[in-house]
């Protein structure tokens, strides 16, 4: 059952500060959501809540924590990032810059044709997206929920890093942990650690990514090679496999 309003915040307040609960409630002002439902995931750098909005439907909204953010990791990823580079050291500039970073690679991976969740809005430590899942139920991350159809799922996967690499982008952080399995298809998510390709570490990122999807696909039983795949997504082979 939803959680309307200030209901919520105290029902969550010890995840929420009270600058985040500003943030929150702006946002519930705006439209965007008009109650909190259920935490799909928290964790020691974000929160993520179901939110059911005055239609009832359904959007997730992602709270980034200001206090316990691994402040120096997302500084070390954002300096590297070419479009970042007059970022200063300052916590709360740099979790608020992570949070429209995400909104920004979530653009682009859409634009370049790959199915992630639709980023709604943001507002300072807090990204607004669509909901990806059914009658109120998120979708699974891969690792606990195995496709019925291993080589087709693996394909769309590889189409992905393809297009993604095609624009110049890599995910930094891909896994069988970000991907979600909606409907027997992948859906990417957690772009926050996405980067151009002009980024002087974006090759080591692309391989760590190849190496830990064929990790993934060949203890399913997929035959899965990350030269093959690697070279596929570079545009260099017809096929991933």
């Amino acid at each position: 059952m939803a959680t309307k309003g200030k209901e919520a915040l105290k029902t969550y307040g010890d995840v929420f500060d009270r600058f985040t609960n500003r943030t929150i409630f702006k946002l519930i002002s705006e439209g965007y959501f008009s109650g909190l439902e259920s935490p799909i995931a928290l964790g020691k750098e974000a929160n993520i809540f179901s939110a059911v909005r005055k239609d009832g439907s359904r959007v997730m909204v992602k709270i980034y924590r200001l206090e316990t953010c691994d402040f120096n990791r997302m500084f070390d990823y954002l300096k590297e990032d070419p479009r970042y580079t007059l970022l200063k050291g300052k916590r709360r500039k740099v979790i608020f810059q992570w949070v429209q970073r995400e909104y920004r690679n979530l653009l682009i991976a859409r634009e370049a044709g790959i199915r992630v969740p639709m980023p709604l809005r943001f507002l300072n430590n807090v990204l607004v997206l669509e909901f990806i899942g059914d009658g109120g139920n998120v979708a699974p991350k891969l690792l606990k929920s195995t496709p019925k159809d291993k080589k087709a799922f693996f394909f769309r996967v590889a189409d992905y890093l393809r297009k993604l690499y095609a624009k110049g982008m890599v995910h930094a952080d891909l896994s069988a942990f970000n991907i979600l399995n909606y409907r027997d298809e992948p859906v990417f998510i957690d772009f926050s650690q996405a980067t151009p390709f002009n980024n002087f570490r974006a090759q080591e990122f692309f391989v760590r990514d190849i190496r830990n999807v064929c990790t993934y696909f060949r203890k399913i039983g997929l035959a899965a090679d990350e030269e093959t795949l690697r070279e596929f997504a570079e545009g260099k082979r017809k096929g991933p496999i």
